[in-house]
């Protein structure tokens, strides 16, 4: 029978680390994502794994550490909160631009600037369209439980290494901080050198001088070459985005009002479908699990058959863009959110809704 341990989320992320063979986490600490790395020194991994695990001085030197890890063919991570991350985007442009694998763990709070250590979900834009700068993508995953935020490490480096490219869990404070059950899965060892060369060709692993040598660099200086690699990176978003789409729906099949929402927002939402289905009013949840590449083509679908939809979200409305673009005027798309650490209520949004839709 496999083990469940109950746990926060940030826990589950640091467990996940140690059980699926990471090699190297460099962090910094930062609320509301602080226990990530302090179950891992609680935990002593390097002590039973080998595992490599260091506070930064900041989060500019962490990135810079698991760019250096990358470069080597290594499992590294860190994780961080919304500013955290802000100060990591030319890292992970550079690991973008130079197709190196890493996890990178975002727990979001408010913004913009420090903003409050109440959760969130406003680094949406930042994540998922790109953060840092040039023509990249992250690709970014979303967990809605703490059963995710364990899970989701072994999937982000099986995509990482897939497509030698950052990956980001686009978490929210909640999920983070939320304790539930989590089932713990067999441990894996971590990859020998050997290994490492025969899943990471690329790696600059310090190869005998009778070996070509791998160079490791984001840097071109000559414009044909730069969009030479850059229609290459297109190339390789335009296989993610047709192959790695994931989703999940809630009595979608035959709703008629459809939501839209990520993380805790869509545990909330299925509150508000039970509630609405309840009074008669077929609603229905479509929840994106990636949000890089996002299910555009399910909510087209959807919208077919909806009379309209709503983006329900911890920020100004920085997905329901992405909706609207997917929904193509198919039926009218609103938007409803909260700010600043507030929390909607089932009760807020079914308002909302029925206000929305002139359904009071």
């Amino acid at each position: 029978m496999a083990e469940k341990i109950l746990m926060k989320g940030n826990e589950a992320i640091a467990i996940s680390a140690i059980r699926n063979g990471v090699d190297g986490y460099f962090g910094y600490p930062i609320t509301p994502q602080s226990e990530v790395m302090e179950t891992l020194m609680k935990e002593k991994p390097w002590e039973s794994t080998g595992m490599v695990v260091l506070q930064a001085e900041s989060e500019t030197s962490s990135i810079n550490m698991v760019y250096g890890g990358a470069s080597c063919g290594k499992k590294v991570m860190t994780s961080s909160s919304s500013p955290g991350v802000s100060l990591m985007c030319e890292g992970i442009s550079y690991m973008a631009g130079a197709e190196l694998p890493c996890v990178v763990v975002d727990v979001m709070r408010g913004g913009p600037g420090l903003g409050t250590i109440q959760p969130s979900q406003s680094d949406y834009n930042q994540i998922v369209k790109g953060g840092g700068h040039g023509d990249y993508h992250n690709i970014v995953i979303a967990p809605a439980s703490a059963q995710d935020m364990y899970d989701f490490i072994d999937w982000g480096f099986e995509l990482a290494f897939k497509y030698r490219n950052p990956v980001v869990v686009l978490a929210d404070g909640i999920i983070g901080q939320m304790m539930e059950k989590v089932e713990l899965h067999p441990m894996k060892p971590r990859r020998t050198d050997e290994e490492i060369l025969q899943a990471a060709p690329w790696a600059t692993t310090g190869k005998a001088a009778t070996r070509a040598r791998n160079i490791i660099t984001s840097l071109s200086l000559d414009a044909d070459i730069q969009e030479k690699f850059n229609r290459k990176l297109k190339n390789k978003y335009d296989i993610i985005e047709q192959t790695e789409v994931k989703y999940s729906e809630y009595m979608a099949e035959d709703a008629e009002y459809i939501f839209v929402a990520f993380g805790c927002s869509s545990r909330i939402c299925e509150a508000v479908v039970d509630e609405l289905r309840g009074e008669g009013i077929k609603a229905g949840l479509l929840r994106p699990v990636t949000l890089y590449p996002f299910p555009s083509k399910e909510i087209a679908r959807l919208a077919g058959q909806a009379r309209s939809m709503m983006s329900v979200e911890l920020n100004l409305g920085q997905m329901v863009d992405d909706v609207r673009l997917a929904v193509a005027g198919a039926c009218p798309v609103y938007f409803y959110g909260r700010q600043g650490g507030n929390i909607f209520t089932p009760e807020e949004i079914v308002m909302e809704f029925k206000k929305a839709n002139s359904l009071e």
